[in-house]
């Protein structure tokens, strides 16, 4: 659903609302979504909406956590599972994994090291989530243990 195809974010955000509740889903997962849901998505669906980050949140939030991190010269960076707030990638951790920042790595390389580990990482914790659900106090979010 493109943003170009709607008069303005509130149609477009009331649109995908409508479309993504027509299949009624306990979860939603916008992983590679790259785009800031708005508020009517984020009502219907608060505390449900899982998101991926190549980086260990709260460090290098926003579109450019690869970059960034190799500017600021990291050693580790990582993924995050987290749940989608109204903010950029602030909403509770799910959780993480690090990965090595290497010598002369660039963004191609960090960035392909960290998909690896995001992909099997969002798959566990969506299993996880399904199967256990997630308990929220505020910014603190936990999967329950089997």
């Amino acid at each position: 659903m493109s943003l170009r195809d709607h008069p303005d974010r509130a149609s477009w955000d009331k649109a995908l609302t409508d479309a993504v509740a027509a299949h009624e889903p306990s979860l939603v997962v916008s992983a590679g979504f790259m785009k800031i849901l708005g508020p009517a998505f984020l009502d219907r669906f608060g505390g449900r909406i899982i998101n991926t980050h190549p980086a260990l949140l709260p460090a290098f939030p926003g579109a450019h956590a690869v970059p960034d991190a190799l500017a600021y010269g990291v050693k580790v960076s990582g993924s995050t599972v987290h749940l989608v707030d109204a903010g950029v990638d602030t909403g509770p951790i799910l959780a993480q994994e690090p990965v090595p920042v290497l010598d002369g790595d660039d963004e191609s390389t960090l960035h392909e090291r960290i998909k690896t580990v995001e992909r099997r990482l969002l798959a566990d914790v969506i299993a996880a989530v399904a199967t256990r659900g997630v308990v929220s106090d505020g910014r603190k979010a936990v999967i329950p243990s089997e």
